[in-house]
């Protein structure tokens, strides 16, 4: 792989540049790829972002989010895109198996394909801008826009995508991975001109009361294995039906089981509305490795401390196999 400053002489206008988060993008990955949209046009270059699949609405208020293509809607079309670009640029996500349905396509392209990512063990890239010690990949696009000495570009759209990915993925700075730079960078977004409260309140603050009720019925549901200093949350399908689930709606319900007293590791299992399989989510404190877990245990990766995975079993011999699984962990947990 390249050093990332190698793609620069390469982004000139006549190139066809897309930029791709992974499957149901979070406020990191749609922020981050918006910020690199809104920078990319600012300095005349012919960008498009696509998503594999629909973004949770609450996002829907950032700059240029009318933009973004879904790929899901029309594959064949999709597809066609991918293949007349020049660049390609992935964000948020180390594995092209992260990106569902577009895989095969970008894998075929021809294109230069760029990595700009947080997460552990990347795969190979023709350029690579990874650091899995900043919080957020949103953070790394604010970095690679320093990197380009285009900094003083940065204008308040770009700014409020930035610190939109920004607060998500540290938890509104909250978690153990925020830096002395993210709080420097949060200071010069915050002199461009974002009101840092209206991005807070369309985040978090936006709520339909369907969403609130079926967060009171995964509380309502909370598990706690004291023994192993565990919380796990669980909803199945009839849940999420009742309440009107919508893309999104679950997103964070994990870290409510780091709010119980003695708690160091949360787990969220979700039934999966369309496949026969179980979603799952892990947060920890301290030095529990919940992406070594997941990976080892349930197909998934992520950080040490927030990681995501899948099971194919049913959501009752999931949550007995996380329990059998557990006595493994008994003494590390309870030296957290």
């Amino acid at each position: 792989m390249n050093p990332i400053n190698g793609i620069f002489p390469l982004l000139t206008a006549e190139k066809s540049i897309i930029i791709i988060p992974h499957k149901n993008p979070d406020a990191d990955a749609i922020g981050s790829t918006l910020a690199l949209f809104n920078f990319f046009k600012k300095i005349g270059l012919n960008a498009t972002v696509v998503s594999p699949n629909l973004f949770p609405k609450f996002l829907n208020w950032l700059p240029n989010a009318d933009k973004i293509i879904i790929a899901e809607n029309n594959i064949d079309s999709t597809s066609e895109i991918i293949k007349k670009a020049d660049i390609i640029f992935c964000l948020d996500f180390n594995t092209l198996s992260r990106i569902d349905i577009l895989e095969n396509c970008v894998k075929e392209s021809t294109a230069i394909k760029v990595l700009i990512d947080h997460h552990q063990e990347p795969s190979e890239f023709d350029f690579l801008y990874s650091d899995t010690e900043i919080p957020a990949t949103s953070q790394l696009v604010y970095h690679f826009i320093e990197l380009m000495d285009k900094e003083d570009l940065i204008d308040k759209e770009i700014a409020t995508c930035i610190y939109a990915g920004i607060i998500s993925d540290t938890g509104s700075f909250r978690f153990s991975s925020v830096k002395p730079s993210t709080h420097k960078i949060v200071a010069k977004l915050l002199k461009k001109g974002i009101s840092h409260s209206s991005i807070h309140d369309n985040l978090y603050d936006n709520n339909t009361i369907d969403k609130l009720k079926l967060l009171a019925r995964t509380i309502d549901l909370m598990d706690e294995l004291k023994e192993f200093r565990t919380c796990i949350i669980h909803l199945n399908k009839d849940d999420l039906l009742k309440f009107n689930y919508q893309k999104g709606d679950t997103e964070g319900f994990v870290n409510y089981g780091l709010m119980l007293e003695n708690c160091v590791f949360s787990v969220a299992l979700f039934e999966d509305l369309h496949k026969n399989l179980v979603k799952i989510s892990f947060r920890s404190k301290g030095n529990f490795d919940v992406n070594a877990f997941a990976r080892k245990h349930f197909d998934g990766g992520g950080h040490i401390n927030a990681a995501g995975g899948i099971s194919k079993e049913n959501m009752v011999d999931t949550i007995q196999k996380l329990k059998n699984i557990l006595v493994n962990y008994k003494s590390l947990l309870l030296e957290v």
